[in-house]
């Protein structure tokens, strides 16, 4: 095993210690492939800091979207773009099923109430999407709700943006296998059983429908203003720090001082 000088330095810091001796079993190519990850998303979460700062200084809004197949790991990736960050400053949005009231409502409505006040980053664990696709999918909505919202939704995100707020658009996409994976994880987990839902049962034997109207959603839009960032997720760490990586690069944000 070929290890360079960096690699023996970080393995021989506590962060590289940690994971050499968290199983009984010595693995230390997981060991270092862990204390990279680790050591790589501190290092964003820190510039991360700087960024939020910029946004609280001079007033910006944020809005960042997490889409993406059931438990394709869009919670554990807000987390770790959450985790450090001034609670303050951000507020993570995973609305439940509507109320009769908001069932009544034009069908944005409740996600315009959630979106960032000045000087605010919002996180939707799940957003206005789940029209484009889970709900379809599941006879959530009608079949001329679903055509409105696809006619509408393009000028709604142009309209946000037109008012100054930052928008990025997340998919993290797993493959079929991987996601059936996760379900028997989380099933056999006393800790996560709670996480399936309903909707969770069915998303395999739905998979192709899934794909149908996420392929239609991409398609119409994927817009110059408002692309989808797709992010490959079977491997979460590696999500995680692309998604974070994105963030950064997508505002024009300077750290304070510079």
């Amino acid at each position: 095993m070929a290890l360079s000088d960096a690699d023996l330095e970080l393995l021989n810091s506590p962060l590289g210690l940690k994971y050499l001796f968290a199983d009984k079993k010595t693995d230390v190519l997981k060991a270092l492939r862990l204390a990279h990850y680790e050591q790589r998303l501190r290092e964003l979460q820190a510039e991360l800091i700087k960024l939020q700062e910029w946004v609280i200084g001079q007033q910006k809004k944020v809005v960042i979207l997490f889409e993406g197949r059931d438990a394709a790991g869009k919670g554990g990736a807000i987390r770790r773009i959450a985790a450090h960050i001034n609670p303050r400053h951000y507020r993570i949005i995973a609305l439940p099923k509507p109320t009769e009231e908001e069932a009544g409502q034009w069908y944005f409505q409740r996600y315009v109430n959630q979106l960032p006040k000045p000087g605010e980053m919002v996180f939707f664990d799940r957003s206005w999407y789940n029209r484009a696709v889970v709900e379809p999918v599941n006879d959530f909505c009608t079949k001329e709700q679903y055509e409105t919202f696809m006619g509408q939704v393009n000028d709604f995100e142009r309209m946000l943006q037109s008012s100054d707020t930052y928008l990025i658009k997340f998919y993290f996409s797993i493959t079929k296998e991987e996601q059936a994976r996760r379900f028997a994880d989380i099933k056999s987990s006393p800790l996560k059983r709670w996480k399936m839902t309903v909707v969770d049962e069915a998303a395999q034997g739905l998979w192709d429908e899934y794909t149908r109207y996420k392929e239609r959603m991409f398609k119409e839009t994927h817009t110059e203003n408002a692309p989808w960032i797709i992010i490959q997720a079977d491997q979460k760490t590696k999500a995680r720090l692309e998604a974070l990586e994105h963030v950064l690069k997508s505002l024009p944000y300077q750290a304070t001082g510079n």
